[in-house]
């Protein structure tokens, strides 16, 4: 297993991704850290015999969640990867889309044991990280600066195949095209993105706008972040 890699040879938009790796199809799938549920949206009417158990932290987010109602083979819950309010062996899949580094570097273990918990024998998990690169991280960093975490991710994972808890499947890396309107919409987007208070004075204001503006074109802003995806599976009992 390897955090990052200087050759990624894939872009495409995530959902490709999950997509050609597993099927979900008369499954029972648990996301976590659902946020605003478009991932979740796209897994819900992807195919038939689909069951969604979508958890969220960031309550300002799974008010709005709990608004929708278009999609009933969908549960909104509010819980962390740490605390999974469901019963052993109970999921067939479980997806962390660039989530498992918000959880508290302290609780990361104790999610990989709880995801463990939760999936059948033989269940997989896909787990989506950011790589601490590209244009975008540069920007990002200037004002929240993720590499430590996102490191803890990685060794949390590592961690948990070593020790025989999930073997690896498959690791992959690829692009996921990112498109800003303006800053306006990355202000909006990023800056006042509910999970995550971002307080910046004024001189860091202006710099990440700088900075920000310097990838601007007549058609806004576009960035490629580089993404590893690990997927993992939960040995069968023998």
């Amino acid at each position: 297993m390897k955090i990052a890699t200087d050759q990624i040879d894939i872009t495409c938009p995530e959902t490709e991704i999950y997509h050609r790796l597993l099927s979900l199809d008369g499954k029972h799938i648990l996301e976590l850290g659902c946020g605003s549920a478009a991932i979740t949206r796209d897994i819900a009417t992807g195919g038939p015999g689909r069951k969604i158990t979508a958890l969220e932290v960031d309550e300002i987010a799974h008010e709005k969640n709990l608004q929708i109602t278009d999609l009933p083979n969908v549960t909104f819950d509010l819980a962390g990867a740490e605390d999974i309010p469901l019963d052993d062996a109970s999921v067939d899949v479980v997806f962390m889309f660039k989530s498992l580094h918000h959880v508290p570097v302290e609780l990361m273990d104790k999610a990989m044991h709880e995801i463990h918990r939760v999936l059948k024998p033989g269940g997989q998990l896909y787990i989506s990280e950011p790589v601490f690169a590209g244009d975008f991280n540069e920007i990002l960093r200037l004002f929240h600066d993720e590499q430590q975490v996102r490191e803890a991710a990685f060794n949390t994972i590592k961690k948990a195949v070593d020790e025989g808890i999930f073997k690896l499947d498959e690791e992959l890396f690829f692009n996921s095209p990112m498109q800003f309107e303006n800053f306006a919409d990355f202000e909006n987007s990023i800056l006042k993105a509910t999970h995550t208070s971002h307080a910046l004075d004024k001189d860091l204001y202006d710099l990440v706008k700088l900075r920000f503006e310097q990838h601007l074109d007549d058609d806004g802003a576009r960035f490629l972040m580089p993404i590893r995806v690990d997927l993992l599976e939960k040995p069968s009992i023998t």
